[in-house]
């Protein structure tokens, strides 16, 4: 499988760049296209393909590139679905697969996977679940996926009788086949990447094929709080397991201030770092998870209790002046900065805006209790100050990040609470929302020292 064949890779980034390299090295004919121009490509990237052998086209998708001499179409996740050379594939009879579907198609016999998705939550989960597996198996566990490690770079590591904890995103899942996790984890569903699946609807069935090809051999751990959790999942033939945080159920739920696992405690809510309820129930789903594999309660509080959360997720970064920093940069929607609102009960000065896309800060609003002052930065600057004007909360408005965090400083009481949750992408400014999570961090510990 995957060896001698003609083989198109649609999309550079680190999935491309790593099946370009896994399949050359297997006599395979590889070209790979990207429409970036090269000059904006990874330059070290670039020249260790090319000496590899492997053809790459950048800076378009001329039309004849593709035919039907290629056995197989392998699109980066970011691709969008209907792409011209995706449809083209189709048309020509050319299967279209992602380095995931590839990677799992050419994993060892007995190697065991836990594939998390959901709309939040799921880097959480994925971290907390490895880290775990890692502190009772070591060696034996591997980390991949979406978090940033493609499947194919570990495919010369992993070994039959391993264990894979893997992030796997919509974008991911959209062009799975085969891929079938032994334990597979949904945290929550809501609307989000509607740009890409073009339907909330679209989105919800996409995310559920993370159990398609499961049996009741296999596992599906479930947030039995979310309706579209339960509704999308209702005819999966997997194994159901479920958790809460509203209510004592079969399964893994809070009550009482502790969390417990089919009625026997594991370990208290005070014991858990990392803030807010949505943080709890990542907790438990990575649980449920690692409970699959008999990992102890001890090994389990001592990871979660250490655990100091993702960086850039509602990420602690040290406490000045009685007032404690988070960023949680990668809150680039409402939902995500709603959730970040709710995890603290302490006066809050959050930073809002970057790139202007329409979205609602209105819809925040229900959240906005603890806000003491908002701080608006970026294009969509304008629009927040005239939303907090709106709500009567004192806002101030700056181009840059850098420029407001003075006044984050300057506004703000010992024992509250400095928030950058932007509910915005970054890209009118940053190449990234992580470089924006980088500034923020940075400032932070430019003050601390000035102390």
């Amino acid at each position: 499988m995957f060896e001698n064949k003609k083989i198109f890779i649609l999309g550079l980034a680190r999935s491309g760049y790593q099946a370009a390299k896994y399949l050359i090295a297997r006599g395979n004919d590889v070209l790979l296209n990207d429409g970036k121009e090269e000059s904006k490509l990874d330059k070290e990237q670039i020249e260790e393909l090319r000496s590899l052998g492997v053809k790459l086209y950048f800076g378009s998708h001329p039309d004849d590139l593709l035919d039907s001499s290629f056995d197989y179409l392998i699109k980066n996740p970011g691709v969008p679905i209907d792409h011209k050379y995706v449809l083209k594939a189709r048309e020509l009879g050319i299967e279209v697969i992602n380095e995931v579907e590839m990677a799992y198609r050419l994993l060892p016999d007995n190697v065991k996977l836990i594939g998390i998705t959901g709309t939040n939550g799921k880097t959480t989960t994925t971290t907390l679940t490895y880290n775990i597996m890692k502190e009772a198996f070591g060696d034996k566990v591997f980390l991949a996926g979406n978090i940033g490690f493609p499947l194919c770079s570990i495919l010369d590591k992993v070994k039959s009788g391993d264990i894979i904890v893997m992030e796997v995103s919509c974008q991911q899942l959209e062009n799975l086949d085969q891929f079938t996790p032994n334990v597979g984890v949904m945290t929550n569903l809501s609307p989000a990447h509607i740009d890409f699946l073009k339907s909330f609807e679209n989105y919800k069935r996409v995310k559920a094929k993370l159990f398609k090809n499961q049996t009741n051999e296999d596992v599906a751990i479930l947030n039995i709080d979310n309706e579209d959790v339960m509704n999308e999942t209702k005819n999966i033939r997997s194994n159901t397991k479920y958790f809460s945080s509203k209510k004592e159920i079969n399964g893994c739920y809070l009550k009482d201030n502790n969390i417990y696992y089919y009625g026997e405690k594991v370990i208290s809510r005070d014991d858990i770092f990392i803030a807010g309820l949505h943080n709890v129930e990542n907790c438990m789903a990575a649980i449920m998870v690692v409970k699959e594999f008999g990992v102890s309660n001890e090994v389990i509080k001592k990871v979660i209790s250490e655990f100091r959360g993702v960086e850039h997720r509602l990420e602690y970064v040290d406490t000045v002046n009685g007032v404690r920093y988070y960023n949680d940069t990668e809150a680039t929607n409402i939902k995500c900065t709603q959730i970040a609102l709710s995890s603290f009960d302490q006066p809050i000065t959050i930073i809002l805006g970057g790139l202007e896309r329409g979205q609602d800060f209105n819809d925040l609003t229900p959240y906005m209790k603890n806000v003491s002052n908002i701080i608006a930065i970026g294009q969509c600057r304008d629009r927040v100050l005239s939303y907090g004007n709106s709500l009567n909360i004192p806002t101030y408005s700056y181009e840059f990040l850098k420029d407001g965090f003075d006044k984050c400083v300057e506004v703000t009481k010992s024992g509250g609470i400095i928030l950058l949750s932007p509910a915005s992408a970054s890209w009118d400014q940053y190449k990234e929302c992580e470089v924006r999570g980088a500034e923020f961090k940075k400032k932070v510990e430019e003050l601390k020292n000035a102390n």
